[in-house]
């Protein structure tokens, strides 16, 4: 009983005040809260327990949802073809980038798609601090899609870790085709209807909503997609995903839901994700050999093959916007860590380099952040000097 008092007024405590540290020290929210949840965790201030499990699981899945809410579906599929022919192009290249790295250093099959996983959950954290600027708009509509791909790829994998290839892997892939199907064809009907009678989206989401309506249509379509999952066996964190993306997509009207939404998810439940990723890695494994220096190899790869791929989209955003959004696909903790923990229980990789996948992923959190802001905070600078 002691133990989860220490564990609810500690995680209280840094949720209060991580704010206030990030803001002395300059840095971002998110990275604060991994460090202080590793250090506490160390200290044994923040352990395992079942129902911070739980939360901090919700949590992720909340943070999927609003990653979700940040893609209109209207628009996406509105993007100019030249856009999306740049975007496959991105996404063939990180590929590309991952199978030949991981070729020549003899690496493992599941190198390959640990590398070029990409998730917009932390690019709707960088919007939430610097609003929505041009590349954080295409690193959205770039990431979706990539997100799609890398959960895809995930689930695909997952059941391959955990049953191999076989009847199961094959069950896997067609209920996951048909799951794709049935939200097309959902999609589609809704718009249908929303088109044919345009007031039902203000009878479901009224403009004067004195009874938090839009709230509770949200949540409710947030769990039917994880019921649906859940029951399907498939990543729930895909069906989290889709359930934000309806929100924009149908009920254009409520600008400030996103937001409304976004805030209660960082205010509460994000954060205790956060504190929870950071509590899972073992202070002590610093101490293996050459663990740091694969930490930082990995970092650097992951981040370096983004930047070069995302200059093609040069033309469109101009070269500091384009290093910024390559940038702000470099940070796929939470698809990571999740793939990285099923290859390790899967004995697909050794004990050295899930540490090192792990590390590299908060490496990645940190100094991304503060490169973000850093070339953003110069290129305002220069646009100030310029007027």
């Amino acid at each position: 009983m002691n133990d989860n008092i220490t564990l609810i007024m500690t995680i209280s405590l840094i949720i209060i005040f991580s704010p206030f540290l990030a803001k002395f020290l300059r840095l971002p929210t998110t990275p604060i809260e991994i460090i202080l949840g590793s250090l506490f965790g160390y200290v044994g201030f923040v352990h395992g327990a079942h129902l911070f499990d739980i939360v901090a699981e919700f949590g992720f899945l909340y943070l999927m949802f609003i990653a979700g809410t940040e893609i209109n579906l209207k628009k996406l599929l509105n993007t100019s073809s030249i856009i999306m022919k740049k975007v496959f192009v991105y996404l063939i290249f990180l590929y590309a980038f991952s199978i030949l790295f991981a070729i020549q250093f003899s690496l493992g099959k599941v190198f390959m798609v640990l590398l070029p996983l990409i998730s917009v959950a932390l690019v709707a954290t960088l919007s939430k601090e610097y609003g929505k600027t041009p590349w954080l708009s295409m690193s959205m509509t770039v990431g979706g899609i990539g997100e799609v791909a890398s959960i895809l790829i995930l689930t695909i994998t997952s059941a391959t870790l955990s049953s191999g290839v076989g009847l199961d892997l094959f069950q896997t892939i067609m209920s996951l085709l048909a799951f794709l199907l049935f939200i097309f064809l959902l999609f589609r009907c809704i718009q249908l209807v929303f088109w044919w009678f345009p007031k039902v989206s203000l009878v479901l989401m009224p403009h004067k909503d004195n009874k938090e309506q839009d709230i509770r249509l949200s949540m409710g379509i947030f769990f039917l997609l994880i019921a649906v999952m859940l029951y399907l066996h498939l990543e729930l964190a895909f069906g989290a995903f889709l359930a934000g993306i309806f929100i924009p997509t149908f009920f254009e009207h409520k600008h400030a839901l996103p937001e409304k939404l976004a805030s209660y998810g960082f205010g509460f439940l994000i954060p205790i994700f956060f504190i929870h990723i950071g509590s899972s890695f073992n202070l002590d494994a610093l101490l293996i050999q050459g663990l740091i220096q694969k930490a930082l190899i990995i970092t650097l790869v992951m981040i370096l093959m983004r930047i070069i791929a995302s200059l093609v989209f040069i033309k469109e955003l101009g070269l500091v916007n384009a290093v910024l959004m390559g940038l702000s696909h470099s940070m796929p903790l939470t698809l990571l860590i999740a793939m990285v923990t099923l290859a390790f229980n899967a004995n697909s990789i050794d004990n050295l380099h899930y540490y090192a996948f792990i590390l590299a992923a908060l490496f990645q959190v940190i100094s991304v952040m503060i490169v973000i802001k850093i070339i953003h905070r110069y290129k305002i600078e220069n646009e100030l000097k310029e007027t």
